[in-house]
């Protein structure tokens, strides 16, 4: 099974739609084998399912991730573990022992430095960037 985590300097990255690296874990009988760090190349939303798929993701650990994303990897096959922070050994680590939660709802949580909802939701729609707002405490893509 392959196990893939947005990724950067060791943490779970918080925004699926922005990461640059995915951290890929090769796992068999319930233990990592191996793991890589994998450039996205600079693809954006949609196009990082497909770049899950082509690096055969089973598995995706991630903080903030917005619906069409989600779509995206459902329809991929792609099980997410969304609203996820800290240390991208850890979770990993966590996923195989079973004391990871699976959140198959995630909302936003992608504003680094701030909780869940602090930010998203509570200004009526605050703009994060092309084609990505969140609104009602929802992300959008």
């Amino acid at each position: 099974m392959k196990i893939a985590v947005t990724y950067e300097n060791g943490q779970v990255y918080q925004h699926f739609g922005h990461t640059e690296q995915f951290k890929v874990y090769g796992v068999e009988e319930g233990k990592v084998v191996s793991s890589q760090v994998v450039s996205t190349n600079g693809q954006g939303h949609g196009a990082l399912a497909q770049v899950l798929t082509s690096l055969r993701a089973e598995v995706l650990i991630c903080g903030g991730i917005g619906g069409g994303a989600q779509n995206a990897l459902a329809s991929a096959g792609i099980k997410l573990y969304g609203g996820v922070t800290g240390d991208a050994d850890d979770a990993v680590a966590a996923l195989l022992a079973g004391n990871l939660a699976y959140v198959p709802d995630i909302q936003c949580s992608h504003h680094e430095g701030e909780p869940h909802g602090e930010h998203c939701g509570e200004h009526g729609g605050h703009h994060h960037g092309e084609g990505h707002e969140c609104r009602h405490g929802h992300c959008t893509d």
